[in-house]
């Protein structure tokens, strides 16, 4: 926000000094980010700066270790790269199974959690629902509790009901992550709900839709966008999510953070860093989303009678 002309010495001054606390902040948040993209096209197997690099020498920089996420596990990495080649590397190339098993759970989980999250967030819209505080409460506990205690819990919890013996694959980690996802999903949904014109299904149901119909044709394209918003969170928390994992996943269920994870334990490889880096674009490009989302949310509000 520019200043007025009439602003006194006083208020340039503080807004000045508002700004300059605002980026420093922003560098301080952003720096860390700003770091790790550089060093993952380190040519050498160091987590510094070189001083190739810092010459910005062009030997200094490769795209080594976004390779390696391609040839790590593969059985015949030197061989050209044809069809062969790239199933191979699709078949066993331990990165890229991490990443089927972080989507094909984030996927799921998500489903569940938007499912959930959603119908949840709908009841608690309406004044007329009995202890919805307290019920608001618990089902957004999970963000509050501490993820430790959570994955502990979760773990006694299947293993009492041996859970890994159901034959479902990635089951436990999904149900997990789809707990720590609903909160989001009723959040960002409560919010949408908030704006919402109830005197529209009101009319629907004096139309003669029932409540199905109404759903999907009044409501549901309204909130639409704070549900995929919700979705997106409930992805972007399964995706980066680790903890929950190491209590609960198998030994064949490894996800990219769980992967990233070992990487560190066993072996300190720059192709962490490399993975990091596609992640925060990946994280970028769902933020972006999600704001045009809420801006589209907003102009819909906008048009809502009342």
């Amino acid at each position: 926000m520019a200043l007025p002309k009439h602003a006194s010495t006083l208020e340039r001054v503080w807004h000045y000094t508002y700004l300059v606390i605002c980026v420093a902040i922003f560098i301080f948040l952003i720096a860390p980010i700003l770091v790790i993209i550089p060093l993952s096209f380190n040519a050498e197997p160091y987590f510094t700066f070189s001083d190739k690099m810092l010459r910005f020498d062009p030997e200094g920089y490769s795209m080594r270790w976004y390779d390696l996420l391609l040839t790590f596990g593969m059985q015949d990495p030197e061989a050209p790269r044809d069809g062969s080649w790239w199933a191979d590397a699709w078949a066993n190339a331990q990165w890229i199974q991490a990443t089927k098993n972080s989507i094909i759970i984030g996927f799921f989980s998500t489903v569940l959690a938007t499912t959930l999250g959603t119908i949840a967030a709908l009841g608690l819209s309406r004044s007329e629902m009995p202890g919805r505080r307290a019920i608001m409460a618990i089902l957004i506990s999970p963000m509050i509790v501490p993820i430790i205690i959570t994955a502990t819990g979760l773990f006694f919890f299947y293993s009492s009901i041996r859970i890994q013996d159901w034959g479902v694959p990635y089951l436990g980690i999904i149900l997990a992550h789809a707990t720590l996802g609903i909160p989001f999903v009723i959040i960002t949904v409560t919010a949408t709900l908030v704006g919402f014109d109830h005197s529209l299904t009101r009319a629907a149901a004096n139309l003669g839709a029932d409540p199905v119909t109404t759903f999907l044709r009044v409501q549901m394209p309204l909130i639409l966008p704070g549900v995929i918003s919700g979705a997106l969170f409930a992805f972007v928390t399964s995706f980066d999510e680790v903890v929950v994992v190491l209590f609960v996943g198998g030994l064949d269920e490894q996800t990219i953070p769980r992967q990233m994870w070992n990487g560190i334990r066993e072996q300190i490889s720059p192709a962490i860093l490399s993975v990091a880096t596609i992640l925060v674009i990946i994280s970028i490009a769902l933020l972006t989303v999600v704001e045009l989302l809420r801006r589209r949310s907003e102009k819909l509000r906008g048009m809502s009678p009342g």
